[in-house]
């Protein structure tokens, strides 16, 4: 009877520590899948529009002036919070095209400032031509809605104005 007394010792010897592990285990997995999934994300490289008129080149100026950025802040921007705490500011400017020629490519910024007027995150994106919307050109006195979300913001981040600018344009 003493050695039954002694194998059902050692059973559940054996299944505590197959407990004891796998409990250890369960717990390292769910810290590092926290710690991956708040950790914040890698700068992303910001697109750029190939084969635009930009900012350093003379006839630019003459250019931005004739593409009209519609775009009020307070009525234009979504402003949400993920279920994990993130923030994103979302600005909806509508684009309207007076250059006389169709555009095939748009590059806009949006930069989301604090107080002071710096810079809190920023995010270059190029709106048309869009697959997403299947938006390839914009003609001439035509207007085309954007949505340009911002990610990443922190808690300490306030954002108190975002701005949209023009810094790329090709033309067909």
């Amino acid at each position: 009877m003493s050695s039954t007394r002694a194998n059902v010792d050692e059973a559940d010897s054996s299944r505590k520590t197959i407990f004891i592990v796998v409990g250890l285990a369960s717990a390292l997995l769910i810290a590092l899948l926290i710690y991956f999934v708040t950790r914040p994300a890698p700068p992303a490289q910001q697109p750029r529009l190939a084969g635009a008129v930009r900012a350093d080149s003379p006839e630019f100026a003459q250019w931005r002036d004739r593409v009209a950025i519609d775009y009020i802040v307070d009525d234009d921007t979504l402003d949400s919070i993920s279920a994990i705490g993130g923030r994103t500011l979302t600005p909806q400017p509508t684009i309207r095209n007076f250059t006389g020629r169709t555009l095939s490519g748009l590059e806009l910024k949006a930069t989301a400032v604090d107080l002071e007027g710096k810079p809190v995150r920023e995010r270059t994106m190029i709106v048309i031509p869009n697959v997403f919307t299947g938006q390839q050109e914009l003609e001439p006195n035509k207007f085309v809605k954007v949505t340009i979300p911002i990610e990443g913001f922190k808690k300490e981040d306030v954002p108190a104005n975002v701005k949209i600018e023009l810094t790329g344009v090709r033309f067909k």
